[in-house]
């Protein structure tokens, strides 16, 4: 059961009608559908976190605002949102997308949460779509993590060798397997300095680079340790 329901942040003219429909209707339901709410939705999105950030965070750097906001923003955390609020049952999905998933898939649920906010925008004015993405997002923002621990893997690898004058990490695909559609990579990050290396799987180069990286941090980390 979802902790919230999506509908009750919403301004009440915006919880009904055809842009409602039309915000929750993938294309894979032909018609009308939430591909152009979304674009706008987005673009709605990252101003108002950016500016949620900005007010809570007086004393941080570009560098620190820009890494929580993509946090914030991600597929990931806006498909979150919307199984918290309920969202996921509500698509209009076509019957093939639906049997495949589709109302589960985190890309179709995120786009969902920004058509909402896209039409929000669009019906009630800017003051509100702000008030539903701030109520979206509440908990997250009183929540915030340290912006350093948002640092990609790759990203901490390279700084800690870097404040250990150590030689910087290179990075070698070992296997590219599975077919095209379900790509799987194999990728090993060497160590010069160190003299070893660690290995890393994913669904793509950079996603096996990343777990590389952090099965190195580990390893570093262990050997500080020891």
């Amino acid at each position: 059961m979802a902790e919230r329901d999506f509908r009750t942040l919403l301004p009440e003219a915006v919880r009904d009608g055809e842009g409602m429909r039309q915000a929750l209707t993938h294309r894979s339901a032909g018609g009308r559908n939430n591909e152009r709410l979304e674009f706008l939705g987005d673009a709605v999105l990252g101003l108002v976190v950016a500016d949620a950030l900005y007010e809570r965070l007086p004393d941080s750097p570009e560098g620190d605002l820009t890494r929580l906001r993509a946090a914030l923003v991600n597929r990931e955390s806006l498909a979150a949102l919307a199984r918290e609020t309920g969202l996921e049952g509500t698509l209009n999905l076509g019957q093939g997308e639906r049997k495949s998933g589709g109302q589960r898939r985190d890309s179709i649920l995120a786009d969902a949460v920004e058509a909402l906010i896209g039409l929000t925008y669009r019906e009630a004015g800017f003051d509100a779509a702000r008030d539903f993405t701030l109520a979206l997002y509440a908990e997250r923002l009183e929540n915030l993590p340290a912006a350093e621990t948002l640092k990609d893997p790759k990203t901490r690898l390279q700084e800690k060798l870097q404040g250990r004058n150590a030689e910087l990490p290179v990075y070698e695909v070992l296997e590219v397997s599975g077919p095209d559609h379900q790509r799987h990579f194999t990728v090993a990050v060497h160590l010069p300095t160190q003299g070893w290396g660690q290995h890393g799987r994913g669904s793509s180069r950079r996603r096996a680079e990343q777990a590389a990286a952090e099965a190195a941090l580990h390893r570093l980390q262990q050997t500080q340790e020891q």
